[in-house]
């Protein structure tokens, strides 16, 4: 079983040095983020980060982000310098507005760095994460001369994202303690994963939508964010299914979601239903779970509950549409992607 550590008590620094240890031999670490927990290895030792994509059952063609320290300007400066070649003035405004943070930009990649973690792509996409438990290691993991770490979301391909170490722990236990180590750095605060922006071109595009938003992004580059389109780079979490639990997952308005409890009344079995409407039903085997009005709290917890509503018994899950307010988009993005 993947071994599990504190990342926070007393025994934390202990933690960060058997983590560095094990990324700079080739393991893997799974690493609380402010978005969701990563699996992380070494981003320019290749046969370190196919070991991701076989624990994730990944396609190795589908690229990984990138995650950098913070320790200084200068020395976010040198890791982006290592892998970039090129940093358009709009994207190193959006760094010094979002850094650190949860945003991803997809820059140039300088050839012959990170090949396996691009997916076989010219471009690159870099994160620098906030959570202090991910900039501790990552700061450690710089003194000790790795660059960056590859670190997709700690599950198998496809699925929900983990928000806590018992979330990986979950998904990837079936990992001896010498193949993983998982850093136990609490609940994510954001809750779902950074906004992709691809920064390749001569104005942003938004490739995945998260808790920084389409106007927070345009205001801080001084240009208009254009959709995403067919000359995008493949990015993470933009496959049209993702974030998906075992039980199928159904997105309805509040009207549809009543009809159907009606039309079922006590027949209806094996059924739970995220909502923020009120609602009703006769049935005792409807599982009824409030969703926050709020969406950062609705981001916080969405990975969680779902998580916990595929809980075996539950058959099928309706979850009732977010609302049309772009605050609400990222969230829109991971049911949408779920219940494709």
């Amino acid at each position: 079983m993947a071994l599990t550590r504190d990342a926070l008590g007393p025994q934390a620094q202990h933690a960060i040095a058997d983590a560095v240890q094990r990324l700079r031999s080739g393991r893997l670490v799974a690493m609380p983020t402010e978005t969701v927990y990563g699996l992380a290895a070494d981003a320019d030792q290749l046969s370190a980060v196919a070991r991701i994509f076989a624990a994730k059952g990944r396609p190795s063609d589908h690229p990984l982000i990138v995650h950098i320290a913070a320790t200084s300007p200068a020395a976010r400066a040198e890791a982006v310098a290592h892998y970039a070649s090129a940093v358009p003035p709009f994207a190193q405004r959006l760094m010094d507005a979002f850094w650190p943070g949860p945003l991803t930009l997809i820059l140039p990649r300088r050839p012959g760095v990170a090949d396996a973690a691009a997916g076989g792509q010219p471009s690159i996409g870099l994160r620098c994460p906030s959570h202090p438990v991910a900039q501790r290691l990552l700061g450690a993991c710089r003194a000790a001369g790795i660059w960056g770490l590859a670190a997709p979301s700690a599950n198998r391909f496809g699925r929900v994202s983990p928000t806590s170490a018992a979330h990986v722990q979950a998904e990837l236990g079936h990992l001896d303690d010498e193949a993983l180590l998982i850093l136990d750095g609490g609940a994510c605060p954001v809750g779902i994963e950074s906004t992709i922006i691809d920064a390749t071109r001569a104005q942003p595009v938004l490739l995945r939508p998260g808790m920084i938003g389409r106007a927070d992004v345009q205001a801080a580059a001084g240009l208009p964010v254009a959709d995403r389109d067919g000359a995008a780079p493949r990015a993470s979490g933009t496959l049209a299914s993702h974030y998906a639990p075992q039980a199928p997952v159904r997105l309805m308005d509040a009207a549809e979601l009543q009809a159907a409890l009606d039309v079922l009344g006590a027949q209806a079995r094996h059924i739970a239903i995220y909502h923020r409407s009120p609602l009703r039903s006769v049935s005792a085997q409807v599982r009824l779970q409030r969703m926050p009005d709020d969406p950062a709290a609705c981001a916080h917890e969405l990975f969680a509950v779902l998580r916990a509503l595929d809980d075996g018994e539950t058959r099928l899950i309706w979850v009732e549409r977010p609302p049309a307010d772009p605050a609400w988009d990222g969230i829109r993005d991971r049911l949408q992607r779920a219940a494709a």
